[in-house]
Order: structure tokens, then sequence, then C-alpha cells
């Protein structure tokens, strides 16, 4: 069972590039995959690799499913193939099926982490430093990842009188064995264990302390580089701060992402610099995704499907995602309080038929021009941000002052004015909207709902007003397929 998981890993790689010798069995060896240093890094890379498939990152977990679950969009008819992820109908047979496969895949690539992490051991003489600490410390933060993720959807909202239900299993072991549900807090501290180690493991050794974010090595052997596309350093630290943060530890959330701040932000030597207003509003090759700020993003050459498939103009009424509204009356006129607000340049109206259609444009096509402008962001799917730090920081500072200067600091680089918050509950709502403009597209908001426990949320198929919700459907269900194989 393990080596055909594998072999589902690594053939996705060889359409590319046929680079291991399969058995005609059809089973692949791993003493051939795990028996050069370049082994260890192309399996690494195929778990990266498919982290975008549709199941997870590419399209359920970031623009489809869960962003219609956070109320961006309107799907006021039943016709819409999203509507039961609109309306949290759990018991609806496509819905099932949709995290299902979520489940399945995300635990088919935690298993991979942990053949990895096996056959790293304390140490491998096919892997010496840097060599090593990098492999180990991704391959944990990755398996960290994937857990936090299945633990913020199918767990339950983290608080102290629910820190004590099992919810999901926290897999270690190379194995087939179905494990067992762990108490929350249990899962909570295997997630910032994980995290704790990488984060040790790449302290000396990461290429992006310095600076190494989106660069290619110019003698050609890129397994230090192109950082932006790997669990970084920094990113690790940013997914431990999102950790501690949605375990209601605000404390050391704070403390991290000041951390991280201080690091990265460091005047005119920025590691990951905020958007330059040119590149924001290029005329021809906009930078959508103020890409210079994704601390970490998958490489998805197909991007331009997500477009197509749920944001494109030539979609029918039953396929668009859009805004309730207009342009100039409706959910997008309501969340941009600034008008000069670059984010408020991803929405497009476009005739089609006579008809306008309103788009988001957030991963829209990209050509780049002569001189290489726009290969840097073409295929990219954030999954981390600078701006996600900041908000952070804004929202546990226990200065009202302070709060305020880590929320204009993002709003400010984003041509917006400065607002002045009149209590931590007014702070608080600024940070939720600029949240929420931050990461339309990348399967957050209803993560940030969940956390906060929020009784009543935008009504997304409306163009104003809320809806009452119910907070048992934060919680999704876990998959019959799990159920039926389980004991405990």
């Amino acid at each position: 069972m393990k080596k055909m998981v594998l072999i589902s890993l690594i053939l996705a790689l060889c359409a590319c590039e046929a680079w291991i010798d399969v058995k005609p069995t059809d089973r692949l060896s791993e003493e051939v995959l795990f028996s050069s240093r370049e082994g260890f890094l192309k399996a690494l890379n195929g778990v990266y690799v498919e982290l975008a498939h549709p199941d997870l990152y590419g399209v359920n977990l970031s623009a489809g499913p869960i962003d219609v679950m956070g109320q961006y969009y309107m799907l006021s008819s039943s016709t819409h193939r999203l509507h039961y992820f609109s309306n949290y109908t759990y018991t609806d047979a496509g819905v099932k099926s949709v995290f299902d496969n979520t489940w399945k895949k995300a635990y088919a690539l935690v298993f991979n982490c942990n053949v990895i992490l096996e056959k790293c051991g304390t140490g491998n003489p096919l892997l010496p430093t840097p060599y090593f600490e990098l492999v180990r410390g991704e391959a944990l933060a990755l398996r960290a990842l994937l857990h936090l993720d299945l633990f913020r959807l199918f767990g339950p909202i983290y608080t102290a009188e629910n820190e004590g239900i099992a919810c999901i299993p926290y897999m270690t072991l190379a194995d087939q064995k179905i494990g067992s549900l762990l108490l929350a807090r249990a899962v909570r501290d295997s997630i910032v264990c994980d995290l704790k180690e990488a984060i040790a493991l790449l302290r000396e050794i990461d290429p992006v302390l310095e600076g190494v974010r989106n660069e290619s090595n110019p003698t050609g052997n890129n397994d230090m580089y192109y950082r932006q596309y790997r669990l970084n350093y920094y990113a690790v630290k940013a997914l431990l701060a999102r950790t501690y943060l949605w375990c209601g530890d605000k404390a050391n959330a704070l403390s991290l992402a000041k951390e991280i701040l201080e690091e990265v932000q460091v005047p005119d030597e920025e590691i990951f610099p905020f958007v330059e207003p040119g590149d924001a509003t290029n005329a021809t090759i906009p930078d959508r995704l103020f890409s210079s700020e994704v601390l970490f993003a998958l490489y998805k050459t197909n991007r331009v499907d997500v477009y197509s498939a749920l944001f494109s103009p030539t979609l029918d009424s039953y396929n668009l995602l859009t805004f309730a509204g207009t342009y100039a009356g409706g959910r997008v006129d309501e969340l941009y309080d600034d008008k000069n607000d670059y984010r408020y340049r991803i929405w497009v109206n476009h005739t089609v038929n006579t008809s306008v259609v309103l788009c988001h444009e957030k991963f829209k096509e990209i050509i780049p021009n002569a001189a290489g402008f726009g290969n840097g962001f073409r295929y990219m799917m954030p999954l981390i941000r600078l701006s996600e730090v900041y908000l952070i920081a804004a929202e546990c500072s226990a200065s009202l002052t302070e709060g305020a200067d880590y929320l204009n600091a993002v709003r400010n680089h984003r041509n917006c004015f400065s607002i002045t918050p009149a209590s931590p509950e007014a702070l608080l709502t600024a940070v939720t909207l600029e949240f929420k403009k931050e990461t339309i597209g990348e399967g957050q908001l209803f993560f940030f709902y969940k956390r906060q426990g929020l009784q009543v949320i935008p009504n997304g198929s409306l163009a104003t007003g809320t809806m009452n919700m119910n907070l048992n459907n934060y919680v999704v269900p876990l998959p019959d397929s799990e159920v039926s194989e389980r004991i405990d």
C-alpha cells in the first residue's frame, strides 16, 4: 500500500520527466527513489505539485467551495453548481463527494510526507547539510499545513470548552493503519510540534534568510532557490502564528507576527516588500496578487483554468462566481471604502451579448512582456501572505493604537486612507474587512469567521444584508468513507 500511494505521486511528475525506473509490476521501488539526493528532492517536489490538485488548493481549498462558504458570492439559485456549499448542506451528495476527495487527497500527501521523513531519519549520508535540514524541515511543515487545514475544516471551533472534542487523526507514520481521532488539543500540539521543529531545521540554512525569494540560480541548480514556492523559514513561522491564533493563543501569535515583520520588513532591505504601485496598477500586466508579498505560494501552470471555470465572463449563471449587485452598488461598492484601493481594480465589468457581467480577475491569465515582467506571478496560487501577518499583529495587539498602526500599514500600501478605530470591536471589524479584501479567492474567509464563532455574517447572495449562521455549520462532518472504516 505504501509503495502504491507513493507511485501515484511520482507518476504525476513522470509526464514531464521520466526519471525513475518503474518496475513492470507498476510498483515503485523505494530503494531506487531514496537512493540519491535527487530522489529525495523530487519526492518532496511531488508533494508540492499535488498540493495544487483541484481536490486541494487548486480549487476546493482556495477559490472554489471553501470561498463560497465564506459568503463572498451570489448563489441565490439552487441551480448553481456550488449552491449547496453556500447554504452548508453537508448532506448533499455532491458536497459529500468534494469533502471526501479533499480528505483522501490530503491524507495521501500526509502519507507521502511521512515516507520522506521516515527515509530521512535523524540523519542521512545522502543528505548532507543543508539538504537534510531542507528536506526534513519542509516535509514536517507540509505535514503540519495539511493537518491544520483538515483541523480547521472538520474540527470544532477551537475554544477551551471544545479542545477536548475528538476530531481528526494526526498521522505521523508511513503505514496504512486507520489513525485514531485525536482530541482538538492533541491535534494542536502535534501541529505546533512539527512547525517548531521545521523552524529549527530551516533557521540556519534557508536561502530566504539571505533574500532568495523568487530567484533562479544563475548556475542552473535550483535546489535551494524559488523559496516563495516552498514552505520557507518565514512561511513556516507565519503558519505557526496562524495556528496559534486559530487556537486562541493571541500572545504567541502576536510575538511571532512581530518577529516575522522585524525580520522581513527591514527598511530598504525588505525580503518580502510591499507591492510597488507601478506593478499593482500596470495597465497591461497588473500584479493583482501583490506577488512580492507572498510568503508561500503554489506553482500552478494551469492556473488560468481556475479563472475559466469560476470567474470568466463567458460562464453562464450556473457556474459564474461573482458578487451580488452591480459594480457601483452592491457588495463590491460596500467592501471597498476607498475606491483608490489597488484591490478594487480586480473587479471589471464585461459586456457579453448586451448583458453586463461583473467579473473578479485576480486569477485572469497574465502574458509576460518581452522583458519577462509577469513571469513571477503568472502561475502563482498564494497560500500565505505578508498582509496576514500584519493583520494577526493588528488583531492581537493589546494597544488599540498599535493595532491600528499594523492595520493601516496594510491599508496605506493598498493606496487607502488611514482609519482610527474607536474601540477593540471596531478594530476587529476593520481587520475583518481588510482580511476579506486580501484573501478573496484564497480560501481563508470561512475559517476567519469560524475562528471568531460569528453567528451573523454577510449573506453573499444579496447585494446587502446579513444571515444568521448556525455554529454547527462551521464544522464539516467527517466523510462517510472515513466514518465507515472506524471502530473508535
